[in-house]
């Protein structure tokens, strides 16, 4: 999740180019001075800057035939990959989603920190809960951090907790209300949390059982960004596991996507130090220590809504191929709208998000019971986004 969005409202063609006049034959064709070959910063109309005659030539020589053809090699080695992986997208949303594959009644909604810092009311709880009665959500992540660098928490953060817990039971008998813990990693800066410092480590172990004691039903976790094989990241994990259990209480965790081709993470890292995706094996190895993951699958940069399902498809069945089936796997649905880079909001859509999720589940295993979809975020949705969720995932 972009950490500019997670859990806090914001409170939510060129210039005309002059017309150069033609120069009068025999008028300012002085080559000692001003000229081509006197000048390189003035050329005559029609004449070849000498800057690009000499680029030019170097790139004729004959030294560079065989460079010049690797690097065109290159180049379309990488155009017939984006191709492919085009294609083989486009293929991978086509189809119908196997009957049945639908709400499991194991859904989850990331919601902002209004709703612990007081700024919502009994009134809020009431909306909130027409809104969610008839769907299939079962699970509130509520944004109780961030916390801080070192690992604490603030009590400050999140003084209304228990009174959201338990208007959430009145109004929504059987959802739960887990605090949504983030904050920024120093793996791509110098600022940010260390997760290689145990002191750090056990802060955040202290201030996970911390927010259980105000109530909370749970702790779920979104630590970006987190780069594949971090074993300092398992560690916590099964120290987490020990707390949240003691409490009867939820262990969930956001997830990064999961390598499209095998090591891209690694080849992306080599040359961006963003490795964006976690292997296959690292995702199984976070699935087995927690009792919810939810996929990130979102802010893709994908510029079409079928390559987006399919992406989404994909992500579903590697995710669900090595996730324990004790664990609740979700999907995350993109319930806001961006046009940026990352996040082609026309592309994102909830109504591909959901296609995309049930065809992997189709393909993958179609029965599986602790399985769902994550809506990002509360603040930010639509009523479209909700519609959407509703037509194709719940009824």
């Amino acid at each position: 999740m972009d950490e500019q969005r997670t859990g806090t409202e914001a409170d939510a063609g060129a210039e005309p180019v002059a017309e150069t006049p033609a120069t009068p034959v025999g008028a300012g064709t002085d080559r000692g001075a001003g000229g081509p070959e006197g000048d390189e910063g003035r050329t005559s109309p029609g004449r070849v800057p000498a800057w690009l005659r000499t680029v030019g030539r170097g790139w004729r020589h004959p030294r560079l035939r065989w460079p010049k053809r690797v690097a065109l090699a290159l180049v379309l080695m990488v155009v017939l990959s984006m191709l492919t992986a085009g294609i083989a997208l486009r293929v991978n949303y086509a189809g119908d989603p196997a009957p049945g594959t639908q709400t499991r009644n194991r859904d989850a909604l990331w919601m902002g920190h209004a709703w612990v810092d007081g700024r919502k009311k009994d009134a809020d709880v009431k909306a909130l809960a027409k809104r969610l009665r008839a769907t299939g959500i079962r699970d509130l992540y509520v944004h109780a951090g961030p916390l801080e660098h070192d690992g604490t928490l603030p009590e400050s953060a999140y003084p209304k907790a228990r009174w959201l817990v338990e208007a959430v039971h009145r109004e929504l008998p059987g959802v739960r209300v887990q605090a949504w813990l983030g904050d920024v990693l120093a793996t791509e800066g110098e600022v940010g949390m260390r997760l290689e410092r145990a002191a750090t480590r056990a802060a955040v172990v202290r201030s996970a059982g911390q927010i259980l004691d105000a109530g909370l039903e749970g702790a779920h976790f979104d630590l970006e960004p987190l780069h594949s094989d971090d074993s300092n990241y398992l560690s916590l994990l099964d120290d987490l596991r020990r707390v949240t259990r003691a409490h009867d209480a939820q262990l969930s965790v956001a997830a990064h996507q999961i390598d499209p081709l095998p090591n891209l993470h690694s080849v992306f890292g080599a040359f961006t130090a963003h490795p964006k995706w976690w292997s296959q094996s690292f995702f199984g190895q976070v699935a087995r220590r927690v009792d919810q993951i939810a996929v990130m699958s979102y802010d893709t940069a994908l510029p079409l809504e079928s390559l987006y399902g399919g992406y989404v498809a994909e992500q579903t069945s590697l995710a669900l191929e090595v996730t324990p089936k004790s664990t609740d796997l979700l999907m995350g649905l993109p319930f806001y709208y961006e046009d940026n880079m990352d996040h082609h909001g026309s592309a994102e859509t909830v109504a591909a998000a959901v296609r995309g999720t049930r065809l992997g589940l189709s393909r993958t295993d179609p029965t599986r019971e602790h399985f769902g979809v994550a809506l990002y975020v509360d603040f930010a949705a639509r009523e479209k986004d909700w519609t959407a969720y509703d037509e194709g995932w719940v009824r």
